[in-house]
């Protein structure tokens, strides 16, 4: 079995964990850590396969990716591991140190790679019928034509205002001078010209109206064969992307056979782009298809980040939502998965402190991996206690709101007309506010201003992409406090208020390009987020004095 491989350390002392990994949130494991170190050290010498990392230099066209390590036990209880990378190289090819796809949809004469074709040969058809001179010419002819008629007119149509009125002012000096008889027949006359001009302007418009007509007739013959180009490449495109969907079936460790379109069960809703191709579902599927069993796994980027997410070299990273979720959720049926601590309550024993009080504010210092607010599978929050605590309060109580991560200073509300007041305070950014963070690196500038728009990722919420065409204005200033052993502490001073600000404009490579230590969406994992609320300023909302907080960070 060629893809399954030996582990070339020593790991016969290592004891196994007792339950598979939970893909979604977890912390590497001994063996899948060791894996990753040997597959790294391939990456960097081998020659199998070509495809730009943007390492060394080489940042044009560069793409990086996530690979992943699944520690496997054979039937006669042999420990080794296999290998995957999600999506496709830059060469296209499959080398042997990697587990195939789950459907090799650029196998030789697939129905794929057919329909590929069908795909080019359309798009060369409409490409060629676009760009025809004729037509390209016979459109510019058409606008040109357009423009001339309508400016004439309008000319032709002022011409008969001008003469209607000059009409109208000879009649009102011919009745001064002229006899009935005279003055009848100046008025038949002037009728007369009224109508042949009217009638001109009539003829005119349907000459005008042919003469559009015409070139409309040889536009339409192009534009007729374009649609129905269009057509066709849409018929073919359902077609390919409905089988393909259909090819790509799953196993489990029953071997309970999925398709995608079984799996994502929506008819409305489209399996997303890339589904299947993530690194998770190839080493599972091959698993099960050769009677492997899964002991635990692990996934990692390599090279350079993307521009809009944020994904570091070398760092761990768990599986995708949007697409891997509902394929490894049939995928992993059957077998003994660590807990979900994405929805465990980390808060139950930790204490909510009130640092001021007064008739219509409350002021808590948040600990870190509390919710302000309820979440889907957590009820206990800021929201919730504050609640059960002051059963009088009116009002949304919360005014702002902290990440779940993140500790510090926390504003609430005892009465609607405080919320109301301080809230019109933070919308118009009047709320100064600071916070203190450990990054994770040494950062040579002393202080600066970022500006990246962030849009919620949708193929992986929550976390956040850097959007310059949907994303939201965010801007944060920056100064260094200090640098303790190659960690960077600052103060934030964020002049937006958007989810997960401060720890994008901290990881993201046009930001500082240093994650806050224990970021776990966009770093690594420690302790704890080291971001804290250290410092907030603001107008009392009742007494409308300036009053302020500051609570140091415990790290």
């Amino acid at each position: 079995m060629s893809y399954l491989q030996d582990f070339s350390t020593d790991i016969s002392k290592i004891k196994l964990p007792k339950k598979f990994t939970f893909p979604f949130y977890y912390k590497p494991h001994k063996l899948a850590k060791i894996a990753t170190s040997e597959l790294q050290e391939y990456l960097k010498t081998q020659t199998d396969f070509t495809h730009n990392f943007g390492l060394e230099n080489q940042k044009e066209n560069a793409i990086g990716k996530m690979f992943g390590v699944l520690v496997v036990k054979n039937k006669e209880g042999k420990i080794g591991y296999l290998a995957a990378f999600s999506g496709k190289l830059n060469d296209h090819s499959l080398p042997k140190k990697f587990v195939p796809p789950v459907f090799n949809m650029r196998a030789e004469n697939s129905f794929y790679v057919k329909g590929e074709a069908e795909l080019d040969a359309i798009n060369l058809a409409l490409d060629q019928l676009v760009n025809n001179e004729n037509y390209i010419a016979l459109k510019k002819y058409f606008t040109i034509l357009t423009t001339k008629i309508q400016n004439d007119l309008k000319a032709q149509k002022l011409k008969l205002k001008q003469a209607k009125l000059a009409r109208k002012q000879k009649k009102q000096e011919a009745i001064k001078v002229l006899n009935n008889d005279d003055f009848k027949k100046l008025t038949t006359q002037l009728k007369q010209e009224s109508y042949n001009q009217q009638f001109f302007l009539k003829e005119l418009q349907l000459y005008y109206d042919a003469k559009i007509d015409k070139i409309k007739q040889q536009i339409t013959v192009f534009e007729d064969e374009i649609t129905s180009l269009k057509k066709e490449r849409k018929a073919t495109s359902n077609y390919l992307q409905q089988t393909l969907f259909s090819k790509y079936a799953f196993l489990n460790v029953a071997k309970e056979e999925k398709s995608l379109l079984d799996i994502f069960n929506n008819p409305a809703v489209k399996p997303p782009a890339g589904s299947g191709e993530c690194a998770a579902p190839k080493l599972l599927q091959y698993a099960f298809l050769n009677n492997l069993t899964p002991v635990t796994m692990a996934e990692f980027w390599w090279g350079i980040s993307p521009n809009s997410a944020i994904r570091k070299h070398k760092n761990y990273y768990p599986a995708c939502q949007s697409r891997c979720k509902p394929i490894l959720t049939h995928m992993l049926q059957g077998l003994d998965v660590e807990e979900n601590l994405l929805i465990k309550n980390l808060s139950k024993n930790k204490e909510l402190k009130i640092i001021f009080e007064d008739d219509v504010l409350l002021v808590v210092n948040k600990p870190a991996e509390f919710l302000s607010v309820p979440g889907k599978s957590i009820s206990d929050s800021v929201y919730t206690r504050i609640q059960q605590q002051y059963p009088n309060a009116t009002g949304p109580l919360i005014v702002h709101r902290l990440d779940m991560s993140t500790s510090g200073i926390l504003v609430l509300t005892k009465t609607k007309e405080a919320n109301k007041a301080l809230q019109s305070q933070f919308i118009n950014r009047t709320v100064k506010k600071r916070y203190i963070a450990l990054l994770d690196g040494v950062l040579t500038d002393k202080k600066g201003s970022i500006q990246l728009p962030l849009r919620v990722d949708l193929d992986d919420r929550p976390k956040q992409l850097v959007d310059f065409t949907y994303g939201k204005n965010a801007e944060t200033n920056w100064e260094v406090i200090d640098i303790e052993k190659d960690k960077t502490r600052v103060y934030f001073y964020p002049v937006t208020g958007r989810t997960h600000q401060l720890r994008v404009h901290a990881a993201h490579k046009n930001g500082l390009n240093t994650p806050i230590i224990g970021d776990d969406l966009y770093g690594k994992k420690a302790n704890r987020l080291h971001l804290h609320a250290e410092f907030i300023e603001f107008l009392h909302p009742k007494t409308n004095e300036k009053i302020s907080f500051c609570v140091p960070a415990d790290f």
